[in-house]
């Protein structure tokens, strides 16, 4: 029998494919390299450190936590010369928008205005303490009542980076590195092949983090993760459901379902138009 899902990590396997899906499509490409910026990494990182303002690598480092500083230190601060957080901000707006207006066409309009709105109230019950990245975005004037998938889209990033940031807290309190958490997910069921070019971590540098993780008895010499292994990957699992949790809790009869039923069918067109899937979380079925 398989153990029940926490309901903050459900409905983030829901909302996580709405926000990661519109960096990997033509509009959001398009809409970063009319603002001066290619549409690969450099739209990237200036579009996740754009609420920020214009930040350099180092705090960016940290807050986006598994990426290698070097990766990192190739776009930033070098992006803001072409193009200001303000701009970059409008965008990712711009072309995540038109990128489920595109592929959410064939979902009702009104169960789009159902999930949209009711993100933006989990938005507002949101605690953003301790959490630079979730702060800064919803600190971001939401788009127009009109703009649903723009809407959409800033509610899913705002909770996405919330869930971030307490996963990040976890991964800290638990000892681990930039490097090791990618190498322990992968042992756990990620593909290094997929996840390690995307973090741009060196092959030395994640042999020497494996080493590591085989030093403190999670994995085995040949990278296979050990029960120990097992066990704290849960732990670290368990509190970042945890940290996410309060902002689900007490909530009337009825509503997480109708949230869940409005974002399912969403969340099964975004993932099946990933071309990738560096978290390797499981299927959505509409």
């Amino acid at each position: 029998m398989s153990e029940p899902v926490h309901p903050a990590r459900a409905l983030w396997w829901l909302f996580e494919p709405v926000y990661a899906v519109t960096f990997l499509q033509p509009e959001s490409r398009a809409a970063f390299e009319a603002a001066g910026l290619d549409g690969g990494w450099h739209g990237y990182f200036a579009a996740r450190s754009a609420p920020l303002g214009t930040v350099g690598a180092p705090p960016v480092i940290a807050a986006f936590f598994s990426f290698a500083p070097a990766a990192v230190e190739r776009a930033l601060p070098q992006v803001w010369t072409r193009a200001s957080p303000e701009r970059v901000l409008a965008a990712r707006t711009e072309g995540s928008a038109a990128v489920l207006a595109r592929l959410l066409a064939p979902v009702a309009p009104e169960l789009v205005e159902t999930a949209a709105t009711a993100l933006e109230e989990a938005v507002d019950r949101a605690d953003c303490a301790g959490r630079v990245l979730a702060a800064a975005n919803a600190a971001l004037p939401r788009p127009t009542d009109a703009d649903v998938y723009g809407r959409l889209w800033h509610a899913a990033t705002v909770l996405r980076e919330h869930r971030g940031d307490g996963h990040v807290a976890a991964l800290v309190a638990a000892g681990l590195d930039g490097c090791e958490a990618p190498v322990l997910h992968c042992a756990t069921g990620a593909s290094r092949k997929v996840l390690q070019p995307l973090r741009g971590w060196t092959d030395q540098e994640w042999e020497a983090a494996a080493a590591r993780l085989v030093g403190r008895g999670w994995l085995t010499a040949a990278g296979a993760v050990t029960e120990l292994g097992r066990i704290r990957h849960r732990e670290l699992e368990a509190a970042t459901d945890l940290a996410a949790g309060r902002i689900w809790e007490h909530r009337p009869d009825g509503e997480l379902d109708r949230l869940t039923a409005a974002l399912r069918p969403i969340a099964a067109i975004c993932r099946a138009e990933m071309p990738i899937d560096p978290l390797a979380m499981p299927p959505v079925r509409a």
